[in-house]
């Protein structure tokens, strides 16, 4: 199976804040933003795999600022790591300004996705080379978030989350 790199997963979403999608304070809901994130996530799992791809987890959403309505919203994406089956995918959320056009990121997640066979079955997926440093950066934090999630799942041994203990080390 060939790797990829990052950017063959990246994807860009783009949409408008309507006013069905807001609060009373006229700010875009975080589930219609979840929403959003988890469509754009699958995008780019599904370009790096090649596969059918269900969401596995959501590991990390951070709302860092409200998203007012009538704002253009961006959200970047691309997988950041492949294992076996799964990939993590990492998320930007842009807010353009509706007057001066000033973009300023607003949110950041990262989501797991895993591919699937038609029935259903996990299947295999591509491994990943990072290029960038920051895609180094993110590729590495994947691994740590994934045996912390194994240990907390009680699938794997602290012991043997070697990335973890390296942290403390």
């Amino acid at each position: 199976m060939e790797t990829k790199t990052p950017r063959e997963s990246f994807t860009t979403v783009t949409d408008m804040v309507l006013p069905s999608e807001t609060n009373p304070l006229n700010n875009l809901f975080g589930g219609e933003l979840l929403a959003r994130m988890d469509r754009a996530a699958s995008i780019a799992a599904r370009r790096h795999s090649r596969r059918i791809v269900v969401t596995a987890s959501v590991n990390n959403v951070s709302f860092n600022r409200m998203v007012p309505l009538g704002s253009v919203v961006t959200i970047e994406a691309q997988v950041t790591r492949a294992f076996r089956t799964s990939m993590e995918v990492h998320m930007d959320v842009w807010v353009e300004d509706r007057e001066s056009g000033q973009r300023t990121k607003a949110n950041e997640a990262i989501y797991s996705f895993v591919a699937v066979d038609d029935t259903g079955r996990p299947v295999e997926v591509p491994s990943i080379v990072p290029e960038s440093k920051e895609e180094k950066t993110r590729y590495d934090a994947a691994l740590r978030r994934k045996q912390l999630s194994l240990v907390l799942a009680g699938k794997m041994k602290a012991s043997e989350a070697t990335e973890l203990k390296a942290l403390f080390e």
